[in-house]
């Protein structure tokens, strides 16, 4: 199962450098998360000249992938299909995040093969690792070593967005993910299944669009915004610090203790704001938006993180407070 921030209560920014850190093989790590060395790796089906100008395929828009299910991509039917072994279990859903799903193969002579497919991820090979295309769209191949290899079929550029596909296999990892990231890519193109969206859902809310520049600004001078994901947008300076988070995640209700607190966000609102315990200064404000599934409901999120202040004279939450009281105003509504 993926790492569930919600239910240790634990934020997931503030754990984001160490996880960053794990290796692709840890236990219970978030594979789509990982950093990779860089490692040309070369194409191997589907290959062929890519344009490096703008992607323009609508079946990769934004706002089109946003609503795709992850996990349709690697149940035991489509695994099955692809002819790389045979599949015990079912996928599993990501916890904390709407677009990411894993599952495992065990290949003829009984190695394991994991999957990890991330819609939407920004943490990607450099431009450099291009290798040539997926489905008409560009793809980066990165691989650590004879066991983990990442596969980005790239659905946005400038800033960088892709279909992910990450594999650990003691076998040919890079081959097995070319040949899940083909599938993948087809699947996009070709009727994807779709989570429902009720009135108000954040799902296809652009989170680059939930909040004012005017009022970011007052955290992060002359802040632009970036998304960091199909749903979560980061707003920085020039100089990357400070930095504003707007995220909408699944998870459990929020609750005061383990370090949260209410606060009143205005319209009836209630959220939970929690500072970070190190000498940087972080805040996290979340809240609940509406139903999700099972126990879980949609969470709306604001951090405010500055690695360059005091928490004692940065006064974090007061300025992830005041966003989250914009953003409020801003979401679809239920």
């Amino acid at each position: 199962m993926f790492p569930d921030a919600r239910r240790r209560r634990l934020p997931k920014l503030f754990l984001l450098v160490t996880a960053l850190a794990l290796p692709l093989t840890a236990c219970g790590q978030d594979l789509g998360k990982s950093n990779f060395a860089r490692t040309t790796v070369p194409a191997a089906a589907g290959t062929g000249q890519v344009s490096d100008g703008p992607i323009t395929d609508p079946a990769v828009a934004s706002n089109v992938l946003r609503t795709v299910k992850p996990c349709q991509f690697l149940t035991k039917d489509a695994l099955g299909a692809l002819g790389l072994g045979t599949v015990d279990e079912d996928p599993s859903p990501s916890s904390i995040a709407f677009d990411a799903c894993r599952n495992k193969v065990k290949d003829p002579g009984g190695k394991e093969i994991r999957f990890e497919v991330e819609i939407g991820s920004t943490l990607l090979p450099r431009a450099d690792k291009t290798t040539g295309q997926a489905g008409g769209l560009p793809l980066r191949v990165d691989k650590t070593d004879d066991t983990d290899c990442t596969l980005a079929a790239m659905t946005a550029l400038n800033p960088d967005l892709a279909l992910l596909v990450t594999v650990a296999y003691a076998g040919d990892p890079c081959r097995a993910g070319q040949t899940l990231v083909d599938a993948v890519v087809q699947k996009v193109h070709n009727s994807p299944e779709k989570y429902s969206t009720p009135a108000g859902t954040v799902l296809t809310a652009d989170p680059c669009a939930m909040a004012d520049t005017a009022v970011v600004a007052s955290a992060v001078p002359s802040a632009k915004p970036a998304p960091s994901g199909l749903h979560s947008c980061d707003w920085q300076s020039n100089g990357g610090n400070p930095t504003v988070t707007v995220e909408f995640l699944p998870g459990l209700p929020p609750l005061a203790g383990d370090g949260y607190s209410k606060v009143d966000l205005g319209t009836g609102v209630t959220a939970y704001q929690k500072k970070g315990t190190s000498s940087t200064s972080q805040c996290e404000v979340e809240w609940q938006h509406r139903p999700w599934q099972g126990d879980d409901v949609e969470l709306a999120q604001v951090d405010y993180r500055n690695t360059s202040a005091q928490p004692d004279t940065d006064d974090p939450c007061g300025k992830a407070v005041a966003v989250a009281k914009n953003v409020v105003t801003k979401l679809p509504k239920p």
